[in-house]
C-alpha cells in the first residue's frame, strides 16, 4: 500500500510515519500544495496513493481545499469511484468543528488528534 501523510507538525508527521510504516511505503508532505502536487505526481509516474491521511489545518492550502484537488483530479482522469484513494482527515479539531463540507467530498473517515496508536490500527485492520 502506498500512503501519503499530508501535515505540518513534524512531531504528528514522524509519528504518523512510524505507526503507518508497518502498512506500506510512506510519503510525508508539509502543506496542501505539496500534498496536491505528490498526489498528481503519483499518478503520473504510475504509482497512485491508495491512502491520504490529511490534516485539515495546513499552511497554504488547507486540507478541504487539497481534498477538493485530489477529488477533482480523479473525476478528471475518470478514476472509478472504487479505485480512488482513501482519504482519513486528522485535526486537532472536535469532531463537530470539522466542516461539514469534508463529509460531501469525499473522506472516508476523520480522526481526532493526538491520534491514538491503539485506534490507528484497529481502524486499518477493519478498513483498509
Amino acid at each position: 500500500m502506498k500512503i501519503l501523510i499530508a501535515e505540518d507538525d513534524f512531531a504528528g508527521r514522524k509519528y504518523l510515519f512510524k505507526l503507518l510504516s508497518e502498512y506500506g511505503e510512506c510519503d510525508m508532505t508539509i502543506d496542501g500544495i505539496e500534498t496536491v502536487e505528490a498526489f498528481v505526481i503519483g499518478h503520473d509516474i504510475g504509482e497512485p496513493y491508495d491512502l491520504v491521511f490529511l490534516d485539515i489545518m495546513m499552511p497554504k492550502v488547507d486540507g478541504l481545499k487539497a481534498l477538493k484537488a485530489i477529488r477533482n483530479f480523479e473525476e478528471k482522469r475518470k478514476i472509478e469511484e472504487s479505485k480512488r484513494c482513501k482519504v482519513i482527515i486528522i485535526s486537532a479539531l472536535d469532531k463537530s468543528e470539522v466542516p461539514y463540507e469534508a463529509y460531501g467530498i469525499g473522506k472516508e473517515f476523520y480522526l481526532e488528534k493526538p491520534i491514538e496508536a491503539a485506534k490507528l490500527k484497529e481502524l486499518l485492520k477493519n478498513w483498509v
